[in-house]
């Protein structure tokens, strides 16, 4: 069975206000006074108003569930000493004015691009799969290529933007594609071709490093697995476990047609895109892109289908029972998206919404 492992990034907000807060040193250095292990698990991010944390690779998605449960505590407690909270917020329901870290890469990045890295206050989740080697992570990225975008749709949580509706469900990921390495890629014939493609980027000079590969999912430069980028950061733990479950799934069956020999579907980046886009704003509440047709459909057929096409995969790893009952509960529920814009009509402010966010972020409802 393959380990899974998760990054999330989390927004750092007022207590009172609900306005994002410049917090994420100070959170730091308490972790890292109080706990070494706290010290490896948290990181800065570009912004000084969210903060990130890694998890250990599972095989148990109970455990999992546990380990991302663990550092959501230690974040908001560590937050809370400041007058502060943590929100699985992919963006800032209320008007905020993002603060760049200080670190040499951020100062670049502010410096080269200028506005796109001043506005870039987004927070994602990034699943990390166990792959054997990069010709079979490339095979992997081949394969799920047409999948990721209902995974988009799945973890929409990012419906406001400066004070306002974005009239997007996912506004994160059109904020994010104005990197101009991000995004979905063509089908690479192999490892090295992959390999070679990531240092041309690099050769251009419009990319500081191959830290700079975002596409939406990747080879990882630091662990031997396969990156799923594409999600917005899961307003609820037990939905950031079934995006891992999900993730887990596809790379395995990726894997499984590979090995097969089954060819990749050969869809054109251009379609790929507008998959993403309708995704990012449609969400679950009307129609996707059909991963299968490249039709539009109802949004639940479009998940339907992802769940079919890595149903024995699930089964195989014991997953399939708990993916099935989160997946009925996101859908009768709704995404972070349509809770937001639902706790907005109910109780009439952002800072409600903010309040609302932060209470679901460290155990669910």
């Amino acid at each position: 069975m393959r380990s899974v492992g998760v990054e999330e990034e989390l927004l750092l907000v007022d207590n009172e206000s609900g306005e994002a807060r410049a917090l994420s040193h100070a959170v730091l250095a308490m972790a890292a006074r109080e706990d070494k292990d706290e010290d490896d698990a948290f990181e800065a991010e570009l912004h000084r108003q969210q903060l990130e944390f890694a998890t250990s690779p599972h095989k148990d998605m109970s455990k999992l569930a546990q380990e991302i449960v663990q550092w959501r505590e230690e974040a908001a407690r560590h937050a809370e000493t400041l007058g502060a909270a943590i929100a699985a917020l992919a963006t800032s329901p209320l008007p905020v004015s993002p603060t760049v870290g200080t670190g040499a890469r951020y100062q670049w990045l502010e410096e080269n691009f200028g506005l796109t890295t001043l506005e870039q206050l987004t927070c994602g989740c990034h699943v990390h799969v166990h792959v054997e080697s990069d010709e079979e992570g490339v095979a992997v990225l081949n394969r799920i290529r047409p999948w990721l975008s209902v995974l988009l749709a799945l973890s929409a949580n990012s419906p406001f933007w400066q004070g306002k509706d974005s009239a997007y469900n996912s506004y994160r990921s059109r904020v994010w594609g104005r990197w101009p390495s991000a995004g979905p890629v063509e089908v690479f014939d192999d490892a090295d071709a992959y390999h070679e493609q990531v240092r041309a980027m690099v050769a251009t000079g419009a990319l500081r490093d191959d830290g700079m590969i975002y596409f939406d999912a990747r080879l990882s430069a630091n662990h031997p697995t396969v990156e799923v980028r594409v999600a917005d950061v899961c307003l609820e733990p037990s939905m950031t476990v079934l995006l891992a479950m999900l993730v887990r799934g596809l790379v395995e069956t990726a894997a499984r047609q590979w090995r097969a020999g089954e060819p990749p579907a050969e869809v054109p980046v251009a379609l790929l895109r507008l998959a993403g886009w309708r995704a990012g704003r449609s969400g679950l509440e009307e129609q996707l892109v059909s991963p299968v047709h490249l039709r539009p459909v109802p949004a639940q057929e479009a998940v339907e289908s992802l769940f079919a096409h890595v149903r024995p995969a699930l089964e195989d790893a014991g997953d399939y029972d708990e993916a099935r009952d989160r997946l009925s509960r996101l859908l009768r529920d709704g995404t972070g998206a349509r809770i937001q814009r639902e706790t907005l009509a109910r109780a009439g402010s952002l800072r409600d919404v903010v309040n609302e966010c932060v209470r679901r972020t460290r155990r669910g409802v």
